[in-house]
Parts: structure tokens; sequence; C-alpha cells
């Protein structure tokens, strides 16, 4: 397939009448002050507009970071862990506890300052603040139910002036009926700049979910300021990338990543995800701008002003989401400001700030082609030149993981590969066979992840080394209900409820209604295939664990379960191993009320802003979809796969932290990440990295780099070197952004330390350690 002559400059910069203005501005403003301003506190969810998790306090150093001790701890008291990210605002910081209370704290103590009860279906990872001029007004701005929110950042009292009495319905606008409509909101918080919040969505994978425009309001009065259709309506650029009318039933292309914000230029970068359905596109023929790209806008008026396509007509959930990452190199002999896009396939993609031109050529490649019936994918896809690869792109037989597996399922392992199509990178699904993504569905760098040193032109990117095994067929996922399935056996029901009780219950509750950020599995089997939950369950989600020890005898019992009409289990709920693989276990109650324990601060009100009325469909999962619209050419069928990754197939390391030199192009060390894996530790292994780590960088002007790690230990590497410089305990492991603040003189590194849901896979914690908690250090 030749690429449409009209269609080449939708995969680079846009706007070419504008370059050389452009590359002016960017000469004039070298050296950025949004680089060498100094940054003392945390005021959202990345630590700056730019996400850089970048600090220039010079407390913590080389030479003394080995003295930090705890200074604080504040016990969530919750039943599972989060994944929320603390903000920090003067001396009070805010985060997630108490069966999803959002709760003030001092941040020089840790004492409770006030409680917002029952804050559930808040997006789970962070919230956004902004403050008027005179700081008369401060506000946190949440989303929760699908509703922007926003509350009195000193009282936690709902602010009803805002939208409709305290609300606005993110459902609405979107160009669909908001009554058909499941989840809209992110997970992520979205940015704030200047007197707007700007935000992306994550309305799911299904076909035909909501489109995922980018939508900025006035902070102040909820009012829509711009929206930006990120699948192009008639008329504006890129349209022709698509069938006719596709903004009507498409969906996705979506931010429910992390956005940045260069401040000082106005540029918001935006990474977009694919087009639903992820794996299937033959509603969808073209390259499909802005599915899988960067983009950058105005983030006053949501103009577009550049653009860069990563995957053309995406089929694999090469989704980008982290962080795009803003610092200042040196590139033949000038300073040249750039953005530095870490995505899933392992690539680190790095653009001129202002023009979006690409600082290292990427080349257009032939790419594998799809055989599917009705499908028509892109025959070439980008490849950058430099700097090199993060993450591994290729699987061999070689590659099998030594540990963790049975020579049984080896060898199994080593036959399916064999027989499987593994081509590379880009590898499209197939009907019937298995087809292997490599990084995968989520694999390589993703929320969280990024970080970098502003100034002088180091990145760094914290990568997961899971590969995906895909293999499309026409059952909807839906099949694995009781409807022509034979009669589930009461005894293997049975079984799958003791799993149930031990695994799922404490986090999706006892009655399997779930609660706050973890959904209800009342008819789950009527959304997912078996397929799709074995899937789940062994491969993980955000904020859920993998539970890679369950045989296929308990899958096979859990999923009869949850399609069942058994009674629910018991309301105090075992976990197995705390820790998992010693046979140990710990009893906590099943989920409701307010937690383990009696607020010290004032409980200021309960629940979100009254203008928030429950819509009917909350659903942001499944695969399924509703039908076409009248009139569109729809495909005669729908293919579907699970997400089918494959958490320790790959041999160690499970992840790793790279850091790069983007001057040179080059990778100055690369280190496991996320500390030891105990079940590949207990069979002789050695610097591992842990599976599916998740946790954000804290980069320091004194060279000090900090990242926590799923295996309960805090680590601080050395920034030249990668060298590990000193290790603290943390009650639990961690899954998320931490903050680094300082308060009346004194410098903190905060860590949320309540288990990532790790708790039931993790080693057994130390007796005398304190309970999940997010925990302060400073030096002694």
């Amino acid at each position: 397939m030749r690429l449409p002559s009209s269609s080449r400059p939708f995969f680079r910069y846009a706007r070419r009448g504008t370059a050389l203005a452009a590359a002016v501005l960017a000469l004039v403003t070298l050296g950025h002050a949004q680089g060498g301003e100094q940054r003392r506190t945390w005021r959202d969810h990345g630590g700056g507009p730019d996400n850089a998790r970048y600090m220039t306090l010079t407390q913590i150093t080389k030479e003394n970071v080995g003295r930090l001790q705890v200074a604080w701890s504040y016990p969530s008291q919750d039943n599972a862990g989060t994944i929320f990210s603390p903000i920090v605002i003067d001396n009070m910081m805010f985060v997630v506890a108490k069966n999803n209370s959002l709760v003030a704290l001092d941040a020089a103590t840790g004492k409770e300052i006030w409680v917002r009860e029952r804050m559930d279906g808040m997006a789970r990872k962070g919230i956004n603040y902004w403050e008027s001029r005179d700081r008369s007004d401060r506000r946190l701005l949440i989303q929760m139910d699908s509703y922007l929110q926003a509350l009195d950042a000193r009282t936690g009292q709902i602010i009803p002036t805002f939208g409709n009495r305290g609300a606005v319905d993110l459902r609405d606008g979107l160009g669909r009926d908001p009554e058909t409509l499941g989840r809209v909101q992110s997970s992520n918080p979205g940015k704030v700049f200047e007197n707007l919040i700007i935000l992306g969505s994550a309305p799911g994978e299904a076909y035909l979910s909501a489109p995922g425009d980018i939508r900025a309001f006035d902070v102040v009065t909820g009012k829509l300021a711009w929206q930006f259709h990120t699948v192009p309506h008639p008329g504006e650029f890129g349209y022709e990338t698509w069938p006719k009318d596709a903004y009507k039933y498409v969906g996705g292309v979506n931010t429910w990543g992390e956005i940045t914000v260069d401040d000082k230029r106005g540029i918001a970068f935006l990474p977009l995800g694919s087009p639903t359905f992820d794996y299937y596109g033959a509603d969808r023929h073209g390259a499909n701008l802005y599915g899988t790209s960067l983009l950058a806008l105005d983030a006053r008026t949501g103009k577009r002003m550049w653009h860069f396509q990563l995957v053309h007509h995406d089929l694999f959930d090469y989704d980008p989401t982290a962080a795009p990452q803003l610092t200042t190199i040196r590139h033949k002999g000038q300073l040249v400001d750039v953005v530095a896009q870490a995505g899933k396939t392992g690539f680190l993609y790095v653009f001129n700030r202002v023009t979006g031109e690409p600082i290292w050529p990427i080349e257009e490649r032939p790419v594998p082609q799809s055989d599917v019936p009705g499908e028509a994918s892109w025959p070439t896809q980008p490849f950058p030149t430099n700097p090199p690869a993060f993450a591994q792109q290729t699987l061999s037989l070689g590659d099998i993981n030594p540990y963790v597996l049975t020579p049984e399922q080896r060898k199994t392992w080593a036959g399916r590969l064999a027989k499987a199509r593994n081509t590379g990178l880009f590898t499209p699904p197939a009907v019937g066979i298995d087809t292997v993504s490599i990084p995968g569905a989520q694999g390589g760098a993703n929320w969280g992840t990024t970080a970098s040193n502003p100034t002088n032109g180091t990145v760094y990117v914290l990568s997961i080394n899971v590969p995906s095994i895909y293999n499309l067929t026409l059952t909807e996922p839906a099949s694995g209900r009781a409807g022509g399935a034979a009669p589930a056996d009461p005894a293997q029901v049975a079984r799958g409820q003791i799993v149930y009780s031990q695994r799922c219950a404490v986090c999706h509750a006892a009655d399997r209604n779930g609660g706050g950020q973890y959904p209800s599995l009342i008819g789950v089997t009527t959304r997912l295939s078996p397929a799709m939950i074995r899937t789940a369950v062994t491969g993980g989600r955000p904020a859920m664990p993998a539970f890679t020890d369950l045989t296929d005898l308990d899958l096979n019992a859990l999923v009869a379960f949850l399609g069942s009409n058994a009674p629910t289990v018991t309301a105090n709920v075992v976990t197995p191993g705390v820790a998992g693989h010693d046979g140990s276990a710990e009893v906590v109650p099943a989920r409701g009320g307010r937690g383990a324990g009696a607020a010290n601060g004032v409980v200021v009100g309960s629940g979100g802003a009254p203008g928030a009325v429950p819509h009917g469909n909350t659903a942001g999962g499944g695969m399924v979809g509703p039908g076409y619209p009248a009139g569109v050419d729809a495909p005669a069928s729908r293919y579907y796969t699970s997400y089918g990754m494959q958490m320790t197939l790959m041999r160690p390391p499970y992840s790793t932290i790279t850091a790069y030199d983007l001057n040179t192009a080059t990778i100055k060390w690369q280190v496991p990440a996320g500390g030891d894996y105990f079940a590949a530790v207990e069979q002789g292994g050695v610097n591992t990295g842990y599976p599916m780590a998740r946790a954000g960088i804290v980069s320091t002007s004194t060279g000090v780099v900090f990242n926590a790690g799923r295996d309960s230990k805090l680590r601080a590497y050395d920034a030249d070197t990668g060298r590990v410089l000193w290790v603290g305990d943390l009650p639990a492991g961690s899954w998320g952004v931490p903050a680094m603040y300082e308060v009346n003189g004194r410098q903190y590194l905060v860590i949320n330390a309540t288990g990532g849901g790790d708790r039931a896979t993790a080693p057994p914690a130390n007796p005398s350690a304190p309970p999940r908690a997010f925990v302060a250090f400073a030096l002694r």
C-alpha cells in the first residue's frame, strides 16, 4: 500500500509556515527559566506543570543520603493499597486514605487536619490545585464519578458556585447521548494552567466507546473554555485519515495518561492513545490521526501547534501514557529546548519543543501486514534512529524465564512461542494463532514512570518488560456467561469461592460489589470472557497485583464462582501471605465503614457535590460496545482478544530504570527497578527487578535520584552512575509518584507505601514495621 501524498505530513510536524519563526524563538529562549527556577514544593501530581519530578532542594546530597530516617508516618487505615500521589500546598498535604476519604495532613508532622469521607469514584492517581493571584481563593479540583468538582483546599468543603451545584458533567458535549456513556474521567488528574484545568479521559476500550476529546474548563466557573476533537470532524486537520464520519462512532484517541505543560510558552503536550477497538481496525481504515500521537496544543486556546504520530493505524495498544519530559540539550553546537516522549514501544521520541521537528531522524520502515479479514494495516511505522531503545523489543526462546516458571511451564511456552507469529515490534494480531507483542499492552513506559533534570538533558524512564500474547477471535467477551454454557460444577464453584475470599474480597468486597476505586464484579462474566478474566488475574491491572501463583484449577474455579449465584463470602477475608508464598495469612475486615481507626482530624463532609447526580451507566471496561449508528459502512464482523499480558514469561530484569543523556543520544546507565522479586530470588535470581514495577522517580539538583520499589524498599541512586547510594525500609510496596518538598526549612520525601496492590504477593514485612502508610523521610 502506498502512503497517500495527502497523508504524509500527518506524521510529521505541522504548520511548516511557522517553523522558521518557531526555531528562532527556540534559540532565543534557550536555557528557559522553567528549567532553572527554584523548585521547593510539590503542588501537583508531577511536582510542577512540566512533570519533571525534579527538585532544587539541597539538604539531601550524595554524601548524606544515608542519614535519611522516617520523620513521620501516616497509616492509611485502608483495606487495600492505593496508587494516589500526594500533593503539598504550604504546610498542608493531601492524600487518600480511610476507605477513599480525602485527607488533609500537616506536611511537617503527618497529623490530620481534616477528613472528607467516602470520596468513592474519585480519580485514583491524584488531584489538582489552583489558587487566585491574591491566594484568597484556593481550590482542589477533582474528577469523581465522571464529574469535575471543586473543593475549598483549606476547609474541604464543596464550592457550590462551580458548575451546576458544584459539579460539571464530563459526559456532556462529546457528541454522544450522555446516558449511553460509561466512565469518561481519567484516573490521572489532568493539569492546571493559569485559570484552566486541562483534562483527558479514559472511556474504556470497547468498540464505539466515547471519543477522547481534550477539554479545558475554567477553574472558577466550571465553564468549558475549549475542546479539541481527537477524532477530527469535517473540515478539521486529519479528517481525511479516517473513513467518512468516523467521529460519529469511533472512540478512544484519548489522553488517559499524563499531561505536561510548558507554562512559560503556554504549550500543552498530550500523549494520545489508540482508537477503539485497539486490536482490530476494519471500521477505521486509514492512518487515524491523532491516534497514538504526541500532540502539542496552545494551552490557552486548544489550537493545534504540532503533532507526531508514533504509530499509524494502531493495532497493538501502543498508546503513550507517560508524562512528556521537557529538558534543554546541546545539539549541533546549540542549546535546544526539547520534549521527550517515552512510549510503550520502548522508544524515546525526542522533538524540538516549539516546532515539533524530530531532533534525530525518525524513519518510516516497512512492517509486517495483517491478514485478518477486513483489516487494512499501515505499510510502514516510525522508527527513531536515536537515542537507543530503553526496553527489549524482541522475544526469543532464550528469553523464557529461568525462574518462577516450572519446567513444564517453560516447555509449554517454548512450544507456544515456536508456533507463534513473532516478527518484531509491529507484528499485527492474527486470527486463531498466538501473536507475540513486545513490549506489549502494558510493557515499556507507562503512567508515572518518567522524570528528568530540566537543565541538562537527562531523562529517566522506568520500563516494564512484559510481553503480550494476542489471538483474535470472533467470540465476543460476553460469551463466557451462562447462556448455552454447561452449568458449573458445584464443587468447582465452592473452590472458586475460597479463592475469591483469599485473593479478591479484600478489594472487591465480600459481596462482590466493589467500592471506591475497585469495580463491582457482579455480572463480570457477562462483560469479560473467561480468558480475559484469567489474563487480568494473572497479568494484573493498574492498582491490582498479578496473581501468578494461581493454578489453572484455581483460575477456572474463580471464573466459575464469579459467574455463579453462589452466596457471598464471609465478612472476614483471608489474604494469603501478606506475602503470599509462605502460607502465612492475615485477617482483615471486609470493606466498609471508615477503615481501621477513628479520625483525628475534623470530619468536614462526606461524598461529592450535590450537582453530581449518579448516572445509570458507569462501566468503563469490557470490549463489546454498542451497535453502529445508521448509515455507517460497518465491518461484517468484530474481532476480539484479551490483553494477553504475561508478567513473568521473560527472564529478568522484569523492570528497569534507564537514564538518558540526550546531549549525546546515549544511555548513561540502566539498572533493575522495583527491587528483587522474591519468587526469583528464592531460586537463585539476583538483580531481577520487580514485575510490573510502576512507581515514580524523583530527581534532584544534588544528583540523587529516588525510586520506591514494590519490594517495600526505597532506593537512592547516583544520578551520574546509577549506583545505589542508600536503601530504606518501607512498610509495604509502592505504586505511584512520591512527593518532595520543604516545610519550615526541612526537606522531606514522602512515599505512598500502602502496598500498591502488592501485599498479597510480596515477602512478609517486618512484624515490627508500621502499618501500610504514607511515609515521610528527612535527614536526622
